[in-house]
């Protein structure tokens, strides 16, 4: 099945394994939490049991070095694509509120970005992690 849209998480590749794992889990949920029509209804097993729903598409994970993965987000930004963004700040912080204070006292520009994810039209995505690749 194509999509009309596409679901892309970038990740720097020098990222420890649990580290990416969290960078993707958070990335996402912004996805999950902005776009009421990427997520499906609920899933249901044959006794009845009800699960929590979730992507109605497929999430491509990329992986790139630190330049790369600045030009995946300048692209985004050129292109109106507002990208959830994970710092390395992140990494030490506690919680939400903190979270937000320190991405907030750091410009754009000097964001020490260790993931992105977005959602945009397939052509759009194909532009922002052209030359990128797939995580292993």
């Amino acid at each position: 099945m194509q999509f009309e849209n596409k679901i892309a998480v970038v990740l720097r590749d020098d990222l420890a394994v649990w580290q990416k794992t969290n960078v993707t889990a958070f990335l996402v949920s912004g996805i999950a939490g902005t776009d009421p029509e990427v997520v499906g209804e609920p899933y249901r097993d044959a006794s009845g049991k009800a699960y929590l729903p979730m992507f109605v598409q497929p999430v491509l994970v990329y992986e790139a070095d630190a330049a790369a993965l600045r030009r995946a987000y300048e692209r985004a930004m050129t292109r109106g694509v507002t990208p959830a963004i994970y710092t390395a700040e992140l990494f030490t912080t506690g919680h939400d509120e903190a979270n937000r204070a320190a991405v907030a006292c750091v410009p754009a520009e000097d964001l020490d970005l260790v993931g992105i994810a977005f959602r945009a039209e397939r052509k759009t995505v194909d532009k922002i992690v052209d030359r990128l690749r797939f995580h292993p």
